[in-house]
C-alpha cells in the first residue's frame, strides 16, 4: 500500500470530524433542530466526569478549573472537556490520544469553529492565538483504550508560565 492510501482513511475520519461538529452545533449553542424535528441538546448532569470517562482521560489531580459537558445529538454525541495544569502535563495528556505528529498550530484555513466551548464559559480554543492543537482517530492508530471514540483531539493554550489550558472534545 503507498503512503497515499494509507493516510486516506485518516483523512476522511478528520473531514467527518470536521463536518460533523459544524453541522450539530449551532453557533449560539443552542439547541439545534434535524430535518426530522430532533434536537441537540446539553446532557443535563453530565459534565466533566461523563466527558473524561468516555475519552479515557484522566483529569489529572492537580488541575483546577475542571469543566466538561455533553451535547447529546440525534447520531454523535459530543463530548467536551477542559481544565487547567502545568505545560508540561497538558503535553503529556495530548502524547497519551497517540496522535501521529506532535502538537502544532492548527491550519487557519479549516471550517469556523463551533460553539462547543462556550457552553463552558469558555472561548472557543480555535479563535485563541497560540493554541496547539492534535487530533486522533484511536481506531486508526490502534489505540484499544478508546475504541467507542470516533474522533478525539485536544487543543493546549499557555495562559502564563506556569498555567496551560487544556481543550478536549471527542465524538
Amino acid at each position: 500500500m503507498n503512503n497515499g492510501s494509507a493516510l486516506r482513511p485518516r483523512l476522511l475520519a478528520a473531514l467527518g470530524a470536521a463536518l460533523l461538529l459544524t453541522s450539530c452545533s449551532s453557533a449560539g449553542g443552542d439547541d439545534h433542530r434535524t430535518k426530522d424535528g430532533r434536537a441537540s441538546h446539553w446532557g443535563k448532569g453530565m459534565g466533566a466526569l461523563e466527558a473524561s470517562a468516555f475519552m479515557k482521560v484522566a483529569v489529572p489531580e492537580s488541575a483546577t478549573e475542571v469543566k466538561g459537558a455533553v451535547q447529546i445529538n440525534p447520531q454523535e454525541d459530543i463530548y467536551v472537556l477542559s481544565f487547567v495544569t502545568d505545560e508540561k502535563t497538558a503535553v503529556r495528556v495530548a502524547e497519551d490520544l497517540r496522535p501521529e505528529k506532535p502538537l502544532r498550530a492548527r491550519n487557519q484555513d479549516l471550517p469556523p469553529p463551533t460553539e462547543l466551548f462556550g457552553h463552558l464559559g469558555l472561548t472557543e480554543p480555535r479563535s485563541e492565538k497560540g493554541a496547539r492543537w492534535v487530533g486522533v482517530c484511536p481506531p486508526c492508530v490502534g489505540d484499544g483504550r478508546r475504541s467507542e471514540v470516533q474522533w478525539i483531539e485536544i487543543h493546549v493554550l499557555e495562559l502564563n508560565s506556569d498555567r496551560t489550558r487544556v481543550y478536549m472534545q471527542a465524538f
